[in-house]
């Protein structure tokens, strides 16, 4: 599960499916958005970032499932084209 922190959701998420940025997203594969949190300053969101990131994986996991328990690809919202059903829930 990947967690990071961008300006332009729409443009990262598309280098991260093309394997443009070297690194665990590359390396396991993590293609799908299924949570997004808005900040009104990268300050905060930097903070945030850093803070989901001392989580154990079950705390994120039930995070997501809080809010998209099917795990849907939220970036297809943004324009992005879906992804291949065979890649696996917890494998985002």
């Amino acid at each position: 599960m990947y967690i990071g922190v961008t300006s332009n959701l729409p443009g990262r998420l598309a280098q991260h499916r093309a394997g443009a940025i070297p690194g665990s997203t590359e390396r396991y594969g993590v293609h799908r958005l299924v949570r997004v949190e808005a900040c009104d300053a990268m300050e905060r969101a930097i903070l945030r970032e850093k803070q989901l990131k001392n989580w154990r994986r079950q705390g994120k996991i039930n995070l997501v499932e809080r809010e998209n328990p099917a795990w849907v690809d939220l970036a297809v919202g943004l324009g992005l084209p879906p992804l291949d059903r065979s890649v696996g829930r917890h494998g985002c």
